[in-house]
């Protein structure tokens, strides 16, 4: 039987792509509803921005949580793993260029 951590065992560039696999599928799949609920609050976020932000977002979280993962770790150390701030900025800077905030409608 496949468990867990033998689908972890396989890593790119010292992580687990299980992990990064399974949080973007998850993030594809909830991206409809993300989108509904940001409407509620008049903030348009195409489902496809959701897949973007997903890495971005993912260590903002694991930040404010206080669950320090490698890849958490090693994007807050400041003096090394340049190329995954410069990847994780750039998810940032396309996941954000699609958001609107949209206007109240002004109905007489």
């Amino acid at each position: 039987m496949i468990t867990i951590e033998w689908l972890r065992q396989f890593r790119i560039a010292g992580y687990a792509l299980f992990d990064i696999l399974v949080s973007l599928f998850g993030i594809y799949l909830l991206s409809p509803l993300l989108s509904k609920l940001f409407l509620f609050f008049r903030i348009k976020v195409p489902k496809n921005n959701w897949v973007f932000l997903t890495l971005p977002l993912g260590i903002l979280i694991h930040i404010l949580v206080g669950t320090i993962t490698p890849m958490t770790k090693s994007f807050l150390d400041m003096n090394s793993n340049y190329v995954l701030k410069v990847i994780v900025i750039v998810l940032t800077i396309i996941g954000i260029r699609g958001i609107k905030i949209l206007k109240k409608s002004s109905h007489k």
